[in-house]
């Protein structure tokens, strides 16, 4: 009987075309699995639940008794990602919805906590302290960010994530994304929230992409020489306003990164955004992040100079598909925004026999596969360093060498992954046209493959997402009074 009402419950969840009706199902399936009953029971060998109770109880008594100063110190010692544990990917992977309480019950006092602090009713903390306080927790607590692979036409897959996620409020404000993947970032980081509804209907894709066949042979096809840059540009300016990273970021406060490889040898990879590059296009970015090489033609990217005209960037230089070297610019994202949590949308099929939906894989048989991935690796390195100098003789041989080692030597994971939940894609296929039907399924999958996802990444993103909020409003507050103080001395 048990058995049979789990199995009907799955199948609910497996069948829900909104987070709501999965949800419902997944409550239910914990309900009749026991795991309910773990979720309010503080006790687990995962974490420091006794560490964590004491804090909660400590940061209650605090606020009930308005003790600002003390609900400071407290969080002073008592902000960072992973506290005691409690960032875990093993707590979410137990039950189907959601994880401890105690977890959950933590993560909102903290929250709750910081906004209290930034509220009128702790001005007896002098604002200058407050802000410094926020702005070393944002620094310490670090940020995320959501990262999509290159994906050729399964890029519909990152459009269903990033809809689920927008949908929840959850969508990271910095978003990375290579070939596919920055056509879907691009869009997402390009339109204002009023906007997206609509853009990320089905239905409304399927128009854009199909009323000129020429995306899809650009993205999808890829047939040499069938595309002119001038046809792929015609559709792209549909899509994706004419915004240097700067404007698209003022536009939408979203920080859009796109990872582009160097066609030319001995040149380094890119990775452009509004911090290291502000003034170049979106829209030639994306082209070049999208041009597979023997595929396409590499791609000049164009900047805006400081007249507002349009110019050539680097025009010595040309550009191909970004995850050839940086599919998931993790390492980078780090140094620039300090990023330190990383969700990935992951589509690419020839690294799927390597990958599951978490990094920290607990037991012997995924302790030996990622052993004998690495192995392999460095087995394959010496191998290309032993045979660089015969390779050299063949620039053909030597380019397909290296844009393999490329692909090899990266890391296609991160701290939350969501891939499709079918992996059997012919790969043959990634260049090929989708379908209405396939394109809204595809829709579809991501949307589903991210709803497991969900609890784990507002719990996990609650207190950053918080902090963000916090000093986006005291620097709004700020910006008056400097402009009152111009004023009065002029």
């Amino acid at each position: 009987m048990v058995f049979s009402t789990m199995s009907r419950l799955q199948k609910d969840m497996d069948a829900a075309t909104t987070y709501e009706e999965w949800k419902s199902a997944a409550i239910a399936h914990d309900k009749s699995t026991g795991m309910a009953k773990w979720k309010s029971d503080d006790k687990s060998k995962q974490f420091d639940f006794k560490s964590i109770r004491r804090r909660l109880r400590r940061l209650r008594r605090l606020r009930a008794q308005k003790d600002y100063a003390g609900v400071l110190y407290a969080l002073n010692e008592g902000v960072h990602g992973n506290i005691d544990g409690m960032g875990r990917a093993e707590l979410y992977g137990k039950a189907k919805f959601g994880t401890k309480k105690l977890i959950i019950d933590y993560v909102s006092e903290v929250s709750e906590a910081l906004k209290l602090l930034a509220g009128p009713e702790a001005d007896g903390i002098p604002r200058k302290e407050r802000a410094d306080f926020f702005r070393r927790a944002q620094h310490c607590y670090g940020s995320s960010a959501l990262m999509m692979s290159g994906a050729g036409s399964l890029l519909f897959f990152h459009v269903g994530v990033v809809k689920a996620l927008w949908q929840e409020n959850l969508l990271p404000e910095i978003l990375s994304g290579s070939s596919g993947g920055a056509i879907v970032g691009s869009l997402a980081s390009t339109h204002s929230d009023s906007d997206l509804e609509r853009i990320f209907d089905p239905e409304n894709l399927v128009q854009e992409f199909e009323r000129d066949e020429s995306i899809f042979r650009h993205i999808a096809a890829l047939k040499p020489n069938i595309v002119s840059a001038d046809e792929v540009r015609a559709v792209l300016e549909r899509l994706i306003p004419e915004l240097t990273f700067q404007e698209a970021y003022k536009r939408t406060g979203r920080h859009l990164n796109v990872s582009i490889a160097a066609a030319e040898r001995h040149q380094t990879s890119r990775l452009l955004n509004a911090i290291t590059t502000p003034n170049v296009y979106v829209r030639d970015a994306v082209m070049a992040s999208a041009a597979v090489p023997g595929f396409y033609p590499p791609v000049a990217l164009a900047a805006k100079n400081d007249q507002g005209e349009r110019q050539a960037y680097l025009p010595s230089r040309k550009w191909v598909d970004g995850s050839l070297s940086h599919d998931l610019p993790a390492k980078r994202l780090a140094r620039i925004y300090g990023v330190n949590h990383f969700i990935v949308s992951q589509v690419n099929p020839h690294i799927f026999p390597f990958v599951s939906d978490t990094t920290r894989e607990q037991g012997m048989m995924s302790t030996v596969r990622r052993a004998t991935s690495r192995t392999a690796r460095e087995w394959i390195n010496a191998a290309a360093t032993i045979m660089e100098k015969p390779l050299s003789v063949s620039p053909v041989a030597s380019r397909i060498t290296n844009v393999a080692l490329g692909i090899i030597n990266q890391d296609y994971i991160g701290d939350i992954n969501i891939l499709p939940a079918s992996r059997l894609f012919n790969p043959l296929k990634l260049l090929s046209h989708r379908s209405t039907e396939e394109v809204i399924g595809l829709i579809a999958m991501g949307e589903q493959s991210t709803w497991p996802k969900i609890e784990m990444i507002r719990t996990q993103t609650e207190i950053s997402r918080t902090l963000s909020r916090i000093l986006r409003e005291f620097d709004r507050r700020r910006a008056p009074v400097r402009r009152r103080s111009l004023s009065a001395t002029s």
